[in-house]
């Protein structure tokens, strides 16, 4: 028998095969993932050492990169890599992020919650679905609630959830600016519209050499913000922790009409735009103005 962090231990009646009792593997004694485990059981979340019995099996956690047979992989081989290589998921972040706005280490946080360091680890480094006790567990460490680090609300328009008790709005500067826009993305562009009229339309942009490109129709809005001044703005936004940041960038915006600088920007671009279609216009923009603001909680006052 191996068994995966995350991964559920599942016993049944010998004679019916009916589930008696299941619970989340939290915690691995051997490398290889041979028994015994620490496992959370879901009917009384308590947790205890287990050295499975003829009556155990143990049900992997099924992930897009695990192509492994149910029963057949083991700690430290091809499966345990591939997962090893993808990104956080939601919850990990929010439950990292939680953690060390709090100033907590993943030693005393597990310790809180009643699971292992590694296994922590693990829900912050994989993609993973913790169990309802683990979560809720994880949201009385953390005092948080287990919807919070779910991320509730995230379909919601931005700016409808609870604003920070005790908030601090801090300028950008120029690098941070440009750190944060040229992680590439949506942005929005304002500009004047064909018909005379203001308008701010999303676009799926890149930076290149300083300047920001994106792809559109000729004759589109976005076509519009050639020949003028023009505003872009990209941000992000944390519904659950009620953080976030914004950067303003304000330049003359032009058509890229070389014929190598337009296959310069196809090939190095990330992404294609989102409303499909032929989009073989591009805009850049030149930053001359570069602002931004972030949100984040505040430090909590010293102690007497």
């Amino acid at each position: 028998m191996h068994a995966h962090l995350g991964d559920r231990l599942v016993v049944e009646s010998p004679s019916t095969g009916v589930v008696r009792r299941d619970g989340e593997i939290i915690g691995l004694h051997h490398e290889d993932g041979t028994p015994p485990y620490d496992v959370r059981w879901s009917d009384t979340d308590d947790v205890t050492l287990v050295f499975p019995g003829p009556d155990a099996h143990v049900q992997h956690l099924e992930t897009e990169a695990d192509d492994t047979p149910s029963g057949t992989g083991t700690v430290g081989d091809d499966t345990a890599a591939s997962r090893t290589s993808a990104n956080p998921g939601d919850i990990g972040r929010r439950v990292a992020e939680e953690r060390r706005r709090r100033g907590l280490s993943r030693e005393e946080t597990a310790r809180r919650a009643r699971i292992s360091p590694q296994y922590l680890a693990y829900l912050e480094e994989q993609p993973s679905d913790p169990s309802t006790a683990t979560l809720f567990a994880l949201a009385g460490a953390l005092d948080t609630t287990a919807g919070s680090l779910r991320g509730g609300g995230v379909d919601r328009p931005p700016g409808q959830g609870h604003a920070l008790l005790h908030p601090r709005l801090s300028d950008l500067g120029q690098e941070e600016c440009r750190r944060l826009l040229s992680t590439h993305g949506v942005g929005r562009v304002a500009v004047t519209a064909p018909d005379g009229r203001p308008a701010v339309v999303p676009v799926n942009y890149e930076v290149v050499d300083d300047a920001i490109v994106f792809r559109t129709r000729p004759g589109s809005v976005p076509a519009a913000a050639a020949g003028d001044e023009v505003a872009f703005e990209v941000d992000h936004v944390d519904e659950a922790m009620s953080q976030g940041w914004s950067v303003l960038a304000v330049g003359p915006a032009t058509t890229v009409t070389e014929p190598d600088a337009v296959r310069d920007l196809a090939r190095r671009a990330h992404t294609e735009p989102w409303a499909g279609g032929t989009r073989d216009t591009w805009v850049s923009i030149r930053p001359t103005r570069l602002t931004g603001k972030r949100i984040t909680p505040a430090d909590p006052p010293a102690r007497r």
